[in-house]
């Protein structure tokens, strides 16, 4: 290749995005070497400096180390989940093996951590300002569990098996995937009895992605959970549920159940060259839960009241089959049909009737006009940008002092796309050397359309992944490693999931969810009913939600996790917490990328419930106030947001809050307050 490679040159770019036009998946390979040879030659030489070890020469230019390769880094690993496409797939199985030993030579490197130590032990008479000290404190923990500490042996088997999971890791969502590319139902017009319009016309725009005549159901969760809440062809919805939860579990190239075990027990092994006894405990002991019991906890104070009110739902729902002549059990590919009939007949609710309301543009203006008046942020459309798919969209985000970042949407559902929703960077927040503003991503799955309309619960999603999106946009850091959300896991949902409590808002949903067709604001009595069913289904979905936490801690604990048989486990496990079968399993551990396509929530899925009992709490502060845009605290909450891990996260939180937070207001939220 005789042109300049675009993944080494300086970006010319508005506000320096990634030049998506001019990069190609064969720039990444020669980019890499390139970069990785510069990152190891400095660290060779911090470790071989003369000088005595000093929070400059030796934290600091850690901080300053590898700034190519995290740019790289910061595109490909985009690409891979937002666009995806054979090349990247191969790519993605070639480099994550290469990273992960490079990784692991870097933090490994026994001058550097030499170094590092000795001044983590005479810490106390360096005097560090409070980031400093935290930063020192976070560096030198994170070689330790490394394995920096360990013998050259053991370093040695840290390294294979960070090579090993990459791999693994890799493997298991690129099966994933296959599997959700691989499968459709295809639909004749006598199979749509009972899907409303903006089904069908997803499932008209998904056939033709597909190069299928008529219609057309995926597995991506903007259609299938549509799908199943609506057709009245049981039979149908019962194929379509068994696609689903079959993801990972063909046998064949793409079973990952064979990875499960495997995956496991590496990092058993793992966890216990570092002295701890599980994984589960390794985990824990770097996050504000602190301990498995301390999680158990908090999963079994939500669990029984969770079944006892998803007993009261179940039974409502046989009433209403039963009327209308079904007889039997309520099965897993029954639940949201019934529930949806449900809701029509107890709350006057109809997701027909509802989702004309949430068109997307709208919505997403809502998320940028709520951080208007929370945070005075503003939002404007860049409209030279470069992007890597004609989805995307960019924005410059500016407030009172200037330039804050630019912000990337990219909300609709494609065949190469990763499922689900989530927010990611291709660059953060900094200021060592100079002002470093950030490149923030939010990712969402929707049914593209004309309109697109969401339901509310993806309105609710595209606040979540925006309250991420914010708590990286409002970053105000000096250094790198202390960006935005590089905080501990069960601390990283809390911004996102407080966001979510403004689209909830009677004057957020008057304001913005507009008809698409008339332009009329939804109707205040709609408001009503929609506010007043929040608790409704909360039963189940609670048990959907702490079933997949509590079965990633019980995996995490094995002590003989190479022995698992996934599938009886998943089986016995279920059965003795009392899983209702009519309950389908949200995440069975074959498909749960969370846990297993990375480890970034290994052993702590349940850190969603965690930040809910602070977003609970928190979000009371402005009831208190008397104003959910109360001045005063949304100064607080946009502290907590600028931190990133700079503070301990609970010192944080007291200081928002004004005290530690309480379990009551999430059992109020959930609707899980048994009298």
């Amino acid at each position: 290749m005789t042109e300049p490679n675009p993944l080494l040159t300086e970006w010319t770019t508005p506000f320096g995005i990634p030049p998506f036009d001019q990069i190609q998946p064969a720039h990444f390979p020669p980019a890499y070497a390139t970069a990785m040879a510069e990152h190891l030659a400095e660290i060779a030489t911090i470790g071989a400096d003369p000088a005595a070890p000093s929070f400059a020469n030796t934290v600091e230019a850690l901080e300053r180390s590898g700034r190519a390769l995290a740019r790289i880094n910061g595109v490909f690993f985009n690409l891979v989940v937002s666009l995806g496409g054979a090349a990247l797939e191969d790519l993605d199985r070639e480099m994550s093996p290469k990273l992960a030993q490079h990784g692991m030579q870097v933090s490994l490197d026994p001058a550097v951590f030499a170094r590092v130590d000795a001044l983590f032990q005479g810490r106390a008479t360096l005097g560090l300002a409070e980031d400093q000290m935290r930063l020192l404190e976070r560096t030198h923990l994170g070689f330790i569990r490394s394995g920096a500490g360990l013998n050259a042996a053991a370093k040695a088997r840290m390294t294979a098996i960070s090579e090993r999971l990459a791999v693994l890791h890799t493997a298991f969502g690129q099966n994933v995937l296959h599997d959700e590319k691989a499968w459709d139902l295809q639909l004749a017009e006598t199979d749509l009895d009972g899907l409303p319009g903006f089904v069908r016309t997803g499932a008209a725009q998904a056939a033709a992605e597909r190069g299928l005549s008529g219609y057309a159901i995926t597995l991506s969760r903007s259609l299938i959970e549509p799908f199943l809440t609506f057709s009245a062809r049981r039979d149908l919805r019962q194929i379509a549920f068994a696609a689903w939860i079959a993801r990972g579990t063909h046998p064949g190239e793409h079973d990952n159940r064979a990875l499960i075990p495997e995956i496991l027990a590496l990092r058993t092994e793992r966890a216990r060259l570092l002295g701890y006894p599980s994984f589960a405990e390794f985990r824990l002991a770097d996050t504000m839960a602190g301990t498995p019991d301390a999680v158990q906890a908090l999963l079994a104070e939500v669990w029984e009241p969770a079944k006892h009110k998803a007993r009261t739902e179940r039974d409502r729902l046989l009433a209403v089959a039963q009327a209308e002549g079904f007889n039997g059990d309520l099965a897993p590919w029954d639940w949201r049909y019934y529930a949806e009939k449900v809701r029509q007949a107890d709350y006057a609710l109809d997701e027909t009737e509802i989702k004309p309301y949430f068109v997307f543009d709208n919505i997403q203006q809502a998320a940028f006009d709520t951080a208007t008046r929370l945070f005075g942020l503003t939002f404007s459309r860049i409209q030279d940008a470069p992007v890597y798919h004609p989805d995307v969209e960019a924005y410059e985000v500016r407030d009172s002092a200037g330039h804050v970042g630019v912000f990337l949407a990219d909300p609709y559902a494609r065949g190469d796309k990763r499922s689900g929703a989530w927010m990611s960077s291709f660059r953060d927040q900094e200021a060592l050397d100079a002002p470093v503003s950030p490149i923030i991503i939010n990712n969402n799955n929707f049914a593209k359309s004309e309109p697109t309309l969401l339901s509310f619960s993806d309105a609710e999603t595209l606040f979540h992944e925006f309250g991420h999106a914010l708590h990286g946009l409002l970053s105000k850091v000096r250094y790198p490693a202390q960006s935005g959300t590089s905080v501990r896991r069960d601390f990283v949902e809390l911004p996102s999931q407080i966001y979510e409590h403004w689209i909830s808002l009677p004057e957020t949903l008057s304001r913005y969810a507009l008809h698409h067709e008339t332009g009329e604001p939804v109707p205040a009595a709609l408001i009503q009913r929609l506010l007043a069913a929040k608790g409704f289904n909360e039963g189940f979905a609670t048990l959907e939600y702490t079933s997949s936490a509590l079965i990633d801690m019980a995996l995490h604990s094995h002590p003989d996790p190479q022995s698992i048989d996934i599938e009886a486990f998943e089986k016995d496990y279920l059965a003795s917490i009392g899983m209702p079968a009519e309950i389908g399993f949200r995440h069975r551990p074959a498909h749960f990328q969370h846990l297993f396509a990375g480890g970034g929530y290994a052993a702590g899925y349940y850190s969603y419930m965690w930040a809910e009992v602070l977003d609970a709490d928190g979000f009371e502060a402005f009831t208190e106030a008397g104003n959910p845009f109360d001045p005063a605290v949304a100064a607080r909450l946009r502290i907590v947001l600028s931190a990133g891990d700079t503070q301990d996260p609970m010192a944080l939180y007291r200081a928002f809050r004004g005290r530690a937070p309480s379990t009551a207001a999430l059992l109020r939220s959930r609707d899980l307050v048994v009298a």
